[in-house]
């Protein structure tokens, strides 16, 4: 019997190892399940044109840009992203538009057999998923995000055309390793054969990973940052202007991104280079069509919680920022909108948090101000760290505040209490972001 689009989504949410919900018991290190379902599936993911993104920050962000650009230069594009913030439809989408119900049930349904044989996570079946909807849809790109790591993450199947890693810094370390050379070995697992690779931010930590990958495959490297020249950035009527020196004519170009955070400049800059490495592939990706698409990333491809600037007096910003790396360029991002408009550095800071209980919680925490005033909360997933221990190890970082019973009701408690001039944040968890009721 077929089951409707609800009980679809139960049976994956309850009878697969979901991660978002109950972190590393459900991630499976090989890739065995996800060779066998797109075999059973007859190989999708080699009949579509692939990009892939991992990093530990920014390759949503950087995942987005880029399905926005081949959008609006006129490619068939598809996005695939995890995780969801309210629907979970939002991780396989087609020039914005997220995947039919009807598609996720008969999917579900042809595959129910191979689930039972198989056990996979519900990671594998949503990777699984992607490729089948865009290779029957016939996408000409498909921008293709790692969930987690990339050596053994799901969506490691692909050969690409391009691979981009954002940056390196510490999170999962539980299962990615404790050091970023650690890490930064993970997310090198996805440079393939002779396959070119960009690198977002090299550290001197990571550099030699990376350069010795690339040999060993092949694979022509990329430096972002020794490649793209940024020759003045600024936040301006709520657009990130990035004035670049073009790589062809050496002449000064303004694009202005409607991700407004300042940590997108790192980001952009792996974008553009795709572009230029790309251009031959897709004649289309002209300058005028990049400088039309990153100003309406958002209404493009859907994406939510970047930066995202909801009210001024009070200043509300949410940000799905969740890591020590994370945090800290959020908060130099809100530092910098404050050094710029000179009201705002007399306000108050108000902080909701909620995290998860698999993050480094106190690297985290060293990232915060402790003249701020805090809401502490919890998502409503059994990963989420209890805002009770949150408060705790707060103390111990001289963070101090309140608790709140979820993300929605400590943000009305933040905005009782903020003046005018105030700056209220909310950050700590993806999945807290996900829970907010306003514009979402």
């Amino acid at each position: 019997m077929m089951m409707d689009y609800t009980q679809t989504l139960e049976y994956l949410f309850s009878q697969l190892p979901m991660f978002s919900r109950i972190g590393a018991a459900a991630y499976k290190k090989d890739l065995t399940n996800t060779i066998a379902l797109c075999a059973y599936l007859g190989n999708p993911q080699d009949k579509i044109k692939t990009l892939h993104i991992a990093g530990t920050n920014g390759k949503g962000s950087t995942s987005h840009m880029l399905a926005a650009i081949f959008q609006q230069a006129g490619y068939k594009t598809g996005l695939y992203t995890s995780p969801h913030l309210k629907d979970f439809r939002e991780r396989i989408k087609i020039n914005g538009e997220m995947i039919p119900e009807e598609k996720v049930i008969s999917f579900t349904h042809s595959i129910r057999e191979k689930i039972k044989e198989l056990s996979p996570s519900f990671f594998e079946i949503t990777v699984a998923m992607a490729f089948d909807h865009f290779a029957q849809e016939e996408v000409d790109i498909a921008i293709i995000e790692t969930g987690l790591g990339g050596r053994l993450d799901s969506t490691n199947i692909i050969t690409p055309l391009l691979s981009i890693i954002t940056n390196i810094g510490l999170d999962h370390q539980n299962m990615l390793g404790n050091r970023l050379e650690d890490i930064a070995g993970e997310k090198a697992g996805i440079i393939k054969h002779k396959i070119p690779v960009i690198i977002g931010e090299l550290l001197p930590e990571t550099a030699r990973v990376f350069t010795q990958k690339s040999e060993e495959m092949e694979a022509p490297l990329y430096a972002a940052t020794e490649i793209i020249k940024i020759l003045d950035h600024d936040l301006q009527d709520e657009f990130l202007h990035i004035t670049v020196e073009d790589l062809y004519t050496k002449e000064p170009i303004l694009y202005q991104l409607d991700l407004n955070g300042y940590y997108q400049v790192k980001n952009f800059r792996s974008v553009l280079l795709a572009c230029y490495l790309l251009k031959d592939q897709f004649p289309l990706l002209t300058v005028p069509q990049i400088q039309l698409a990153i100003k309406k990333v958002k209404n493009l491809t859907g994406l939510l919680g970047r930066f995202d600037i909801w009210q001024k007096n009070p200043l509300v910003i949410i940000d799905v920022a969740h890591n020590s790396d994370g945090l800290k360029t959020f908060l130099e991002s809100v530092a910098k909108i404050h050094s710029d408009q000179v009201q705002y550095q007399s306000g108050k800071l108000h902080i909701v948090l909620g995290m998860v209980k698999d993050k480094e919680i106190d690297a985290a925490l060293e990232q915060l101000p402790q003249k701020a005033t805090y809401y502490f909360t919890a998502a409503n997933i059994p990963r989420a760290l209890s805002k009770e221990s949150l408060q705790q190890q707060a103390k111990q970082h001289s963070l101090q505040g309140t608790l709140h019973s979820d993300v929605n009701t400590a943000l009305d408690a933040a905005l009782s209490v903020a003046g005018e001039w105030d700056t209220v944040l909310v950050c700590g968890s993806i999945f807290l972001i996900g829970e907010l009721h306003q514009k979402l």
